[in-house]
């Protein structure tokens, strides 16, 4: 038997079919594009040679793990083997075993997963392209930062960073309408933050916050001539001429808008033209802060107000390290790090894209406790994330991420 439901999405609506009797992995698993994933699999070949446990059965059994907060594949395996008579209608068409899944991580090519998460991602983009922003601008609003995973230097060696450990790093671009990453890259614990401007592409018109580990003048001039924005704190050594100074209202907390003309010895040549200095007093942390960029449009109190939005960047990452499996790893090989992660990325985006068509209101949070628990239940999964109680019995406090609410 079947059930219809009628979704608002945008101005349109959406009709989304679903069986009663359908388990609610399976439900969730349908908002994947699985002909998109196909492709990635015949690009690297992920499936040559592959007589059981496809490169599908894979991602299945790794997107279990994220969802239902697994710690190892023996966990993971254990969980699965004792539902056995639900596997195949969950999707799975392989034996499942702990020592092929971990084969399957060591050996199948990591940029399988990563490429289909930025499927999703363009997916989910389009989804929260209408999304309200706590400012109202036109324009795209990205973040970019990244974060440290540290790992065992006897267990991880290829990870570089330090003598006595190992880490790596997830360089990651959050469009900041919807909170959905549009770029990330994973690197070991060595490699510098700003190097990493050399690997995106600006989008034209764009703006981009970031912290003083992007304070490269020349790499934000290359920013400036494609025609994107950036804010970027500046350090306190920064050497400038200023010429001149633009009126401002100091009760908002501005203390400084100016034009200005960098006088370093190699920052002048890296940076021949025009900036914006804006110096801001924040009455909540009682701090000051002056940014530099090449906007000079946005009024100055606008261009600090977008600099505070960077903060969501940092409470991403704070979500995903606390509710993904990003820093306990099933495989010790760069191959299994890193599949394991696109993997991560993928669930993430999938219950993100999946919120949004169902139309749910509960938070981000909410939303996957709720499938952790029933992952196995055979409820309709619109029934389930939006009912009305999970909106009042859950309390997140000030350090909790809100995404999608």
């Amino acid at each position: 038997m079947k059930k219809m439901y009628y979704i608002p999405f945008g101005q349109s609506k959406e009709i989304i079919v679903m069986h009663s009797t359908k388990i609610l992995f399976s439900q969730l698993i349908s908002f994947l594009p699985k002909y998109e994933f196909n492709k990635c699999v015949d690009r690297y070949r992920g499936n040559h040679k592959v007589k059981n446990f496809y490169c599908w059965d894979q991602f299945l059994c790794m997107a279990f793990a994220q969802i239902t907060f697994r710690r190892s594949l023996r966990s993971t395996v254990t969980c699965l083997r004792a539902r056995p008579n639900k596997l195949y209608r969950m999707g799975f068409r392989s034996h499942i075993s702990r020592s092929t899944l971990a084969d399957a991580n060591e050996n199948r090519d990591w940029r399988i997963y990563a490429d289909y998460a930025q499927i999703l991602i363009n997916i989910a983009k389009d989804l929260y392209k209408n999304e309200k922003f706590v400012i109202d601008l036109k324009e795209t609003v990205y973040a970019l930062d990244s974060t440290t995973i540290d790992l065992c230097l006897s267990m991880f060696p290829w990870a570089k960073f330090r003598k006595t450990k190992s880490a790596i790093k997830l360089h990651t671009l959050l469009d900041l309408r919807g909170n959905i990453p549009d770029f990330i890259e994973i690197t070991d614990g060595k490699f510098h933050d700003v190097n990493i401007l050399d690997v995106l592409v600006p989008q034209a018109g764009s703006f981009y916050l970031m912290d003083r580990a992007y304070n490269d003048f020349g790499r934000l001039f290359q920013i400036n001539l494609l025609g994107a924005f950036f804010i970027v704190r500046a350090k306190s050594n920064m050497k400038f001429r200023r010429l001149y100074s633009h009126s401002i209202d100091k009760t908002t907390g501005l203390k400084c808008d100016q034009t200005i003309i960098l006088t370093g010895e190699n920052t002048a040549k890296d940076y021949p033209q025009k900036l914006r200095r804006v110096k801001y007093y924040d009455s909540e942390k009682q701090k000051t802060f002056t940014f530099i960029t090449n906007n000079f449009f946005l009024d100055a109190l606008t261009i600090a107000l977008l600099y505070k939005c960077r903060w969501q960047i940092e409470l991403f990452f704070k979500w995903i390290k606390q509710h993904l499996r990003i820093k306990t790893f099933f495989g010790t090989s760069e191959n299994a790090v890193k599949t394991q992660i696109w993997i991560a990325v993928c669930v993430y985006i999938l219950i993100a894209i999946s919120k949004k068509r169902l139309n749910s209101d509960v938070s981000l949070y909410t939303f996957l406790e709720i499938l952790s628990t029933s992952i196995f239940e055979e409820v309709n999964i619109f029934q389930l994330v939006t009912n009305a109680d999970y909106n009042t019995d859950y309390v997140s406090s000030s350090n909790q991420l809100n995404l999608f609410d």
